[in-house]
């Protein structure tokens, strides 16, 4: 910086900006001549003419990259102040300290070539307004952004070349370890973590469900490993609870299948709403991962097995339009997922009808006929699927003795399972209880600080000890006992029936499902109502084929009929009002009879008497209780108006409405008090407590506590606010029955 020919006194007059920057914080802590010598330009600028107080050092970018200006507040403070003429020089100790990017080197020249603003480097001092000054300091800038593509193209060649060999070392999940040979990936040597892995491939390979794998694990208290050492380094194991989230990743990791993989994501840049220029990571597919190799190394299963089972986790997503699948629910209707409509080839919804909710199927596709859409396919399934359960059951009667005793064997082996892992739980325990005994050994007894402290661990330790053998002694006490001859003669005799088993009350829709889906792969159902039945065609696994013909009802030629929804108002209205009354309403709405005439109390008679409708009885005694507004019923009740439409919607209070579009009524009773408290006794559960005790859904347990089957109370305040329900223990199941 030798040329002053170029600094003028109307740059001296203004401040001197000394930018500092480093890449990354370890340049920071490690590169410390680098910025000594960026902070020597403060003394520069007062050798250039300025005086010490108008130099102004610009160093809050330390340990940021200067590839963009993102987080960058220096170099944007830098930029304005430039942009207002407040700014005589700019000096940094290269071209690359101030930015890495073209975008932003060239506004900042662009800035100070307007508002005549110097720029200098540890070569000179340059004027962005004369013509070679800006073409010597763009050729910097451009070598500068090359430099950094090399500098990153060098690093990241090195990666993927070791990555293609299945060499570089990243971070390997929980079951995992390197070796100590280049690439070598070896079992964690603590046979616990094995073995809970293991496990979950065993009880997914059964339930064929990651959620139901997560609640089998929560069913049976197992604990799951935890390692967050990096690189795959053999450290300290957490045993913490596990989630959902930990048994997914592990069934779709595809390192537990022994194949070594790199690239499968992406970071790609996008600008959002606001304008900003943003990264985010794409996870791509498996053709497009950049290295992908098969037998690397040893895995807990076999890559085929893992295919099977991401084929397996993809079926039970909700499944696209025009597929069949899904994942088994708790709901009656038998084909759930299976059944396909034979017209237009979407997959065939479920819909419950009744007080006993008798399931049927219709097809989401809709044709507009007569100026309405209807259903290209709508029929009950109670006549389909049991011609359905007919055939599966024909089918699968041969091996029915040898899958029932292949039953009794799971059942063993899933106590046996659990039971190993306590097994090794109280392994685990023991090890920590010794060590905490001897770490308090060790210590001097004179030093009581550490020593209390010691001995409290290891108190700990021995309550946590004594804590697994209790459990393990009683999952011992529960093991199954052995079939005697009797009980295996009966199981054969079962096994032989095994329509006994299919109709058995033990067995669960869940179970029907499942045992359907193992030989049924798709149902293809084709209505013909005019012809009076349903022609069915059975999908099996292995490609075989079979044809069914179940009858259905014809559709019968009707006259004039009255509105389906003035027949349902007019179920609600008798319970209420006589038919003159009942006839005054419906006049008063403009509805009119099949004919199109008024109605009179003589038609609404005769209407009722058709529809085998009860006339109005009035009540011996008047009902018990007041008869609020909703409004009014949240404030006797000290509930938000929200709160009661959403429990009047669950069925956990009634409500009576005269008609549709009428506001809602709440009686209130000394019950309907009673239900509403502000602590819940001890035997009632939270909702997901009592869905994973019951094994069923939210809506199902609302459908209970609706049709009183299940006793609920509702929490108003505090932290336990919401609905609680009172469960009772589950029936035996079958196979429990011979333990």
């Amino acid at each position: 910086m030798t040329d002053l020919s170029r600094i003028k006194p109307s740059h001296t007059q203004r401040a001197a900006y000394v930018y500092i920057r480093q890449s990354t914080p370890g340049q920071v802590e490690h590169n410390r001549e680098s910025t000594a010598r960026q902070y020597a330009l403060a003394d520069k600028a007062c050798q250039l003419g300025w005086p010490r107080e108008q130099v102004v050092i610009v160093d809050e970018d330390l340990g940021l990259s200067g590839s963009s200006t993102d987080k960058r507040s220096g170099f944007v403070r830098l930029t304005s102040e430039v942009a207002l003429a407040h700014v005589g020089i700019v000096l940094g100790l290269e071209v690359s300290r101030l930015a890495r990017n073209n975008a932003d080197w060239y506004r900042l020249l662009e800035l100070c070539g307007v508002t005549d603003t110097l720029i200098g480097d540890n070569d000179g001092v340059y004027h962005p307004a004369l013509f070679n000054d800006r073409l010597l300091l763009g050729l910097k800038g451009t070598m500068s952004e090359a430099e950094l593509h090399i500098i990153r193209a060098r690093l990241d060649g090195g990666i993927r070349n070791k990555a293609a060999r299945g060499e570089l070392r990243r971070g390997l999940p929980v079951g995992f370890v390197w070796g100590e040979q280049d690439g070598e990936v070896l079992f964690h040597p603590d046979e616990a973590v094995s073995g809970a892995i293991r496990t979950v491939f065993e009880r997914f390979a059964e339930f064929g469900s990651a959620r139901r794998v997560w609640l089998w694990f929560r069913s049976e208290s197992l604990s799951f490993p935890l390692q967050t050492t990096p690189a795959g380094l053999p450290g300290p194991i957490r045993w913490v609870v596990p989630t959902y989230t930990a048994l997914h990743h592990i069934l779709t990791n595809p390192v537990y299948a022994g194949a070594y993989t790199y690239g499968k994501t992406k970071y790609e840049r996008y600008v959002d709403e606001h304008g900003t220029v943003r990264k985010r990571i794409r996870h791509l597919p498996m053709d497009q991962w950049a290295v992908l190799i098969l037998d690397h190394h040893p895995g807990f299963i076999d890559w085929s097995a893992f295919q099977a089972n991401q084929a397996r986790l993809d079926a039970n997503t909700r499944p696209k339009p025009h597929q069949s699948g899904g994942a088994v629910r708790e709901g009656s209707a038998l084909l759930q997922g299976i059944a396909t409509c034979g017209h237009c080839g979407r997959r065939l919804m479920i819909h419950y009808r009744g007080r006993n909710s008798t399931p049927g199927y219709h097809c989401a596709g809709k044709d507009i006929v007569d100026g309405r859409g209807q259903y290209c396919l709508t029929i009950g399934g109670l006549a389909i699927e049991q011609a359905v359960a007919n055939a599966f059951l024909e089918a699968v009667t041969p091996a029915a003795v040898e899958a029932t005793a292949l039953s009794v064997q799971q059942l063993q082996s899933n106590h046996d399972a659990a039971l190993s892992q306590w097994r090794l739980e109280v392994e685990r325990a023991r090890y920590e209880a010794e060590k905490a005994e001897r770490r308090y050994r060790t210590v001097e007894p004179e030093n009581r600080l550490v020593a209390r402290g010691l001995e409290s661990e290891w108190e700990n330790r021995l309550r946590d000890l004594a804590a697994a053998e209790a459990e393990q002694r009683r999952r011992e006490q529960q093991r199954p006992k052995t079939l005697d001859a009797e009980q295996l003669q009966r199981i054969q005799m079962l096994g032989s029936d095994i329509g006994q088993v299919w109709n058995a009350a033990t067995t669960t829709d869940r179970d029907r499902k499942e045992l359907l889906r193992t030989l049924l792969d798709e149902v293809v159902l084709n209505l013909k109502r005019a012809e009076g039945h349903a022609h069915l065609t059975l999908r099996w696994r292995g490609g075989a084929i079979t044809m069914l013909d179940v009858s259905v009802p014809r559709f019968k030629p009707m006259g004039p009929r009255t509105d389906e929804d003035t027949i349902s108002l007019l179920r609600r209205l008798v319970a209420l009002y006589p038919d003159e009354v009942i006839a005054g309403i419906l006049n008063r709405q403009g509805r009119k009879t099949a004919t199109g005439e008024r109605f009179t109390a003589n038609q609404v008679g005769s209407l009722r008497r058709y529809r085998n409708i009860p006339r109005f009885q009035a009540p011996t005694e008047p009902p018990s209780g007041e008869l609020v507004s909703i409004r009014k019923a949240a404030q006797i009740l000290s509930m938000n108006t929200s709160s009661i439409h959403r429990w009047l919607a669950d069925g956990f209070i009634a409500g009576e409405q005269i008609t549709p579009g009428a506001p809602w009524q709440i009686r209130i009773t000394d019950e309907l008090r009673a239900r509403i408290v502000q602590e819940a006794p001890s035997e009632y559960l939270p909702m997901l407590e009592a869905t994973m005790k019951l094994g069923v859904s939210r809506q199902t347990v609302l459908q209970r506590v609706k049709r009183g089957e299940l006793q609920a109370v509702l929490v108003r305040q505090g932290r336990r606010k919401g609905l609680r329900i009172k469960v009772a223990d589950q029936q035996p199941t079958l196979f429990e029955q011979f333990s």
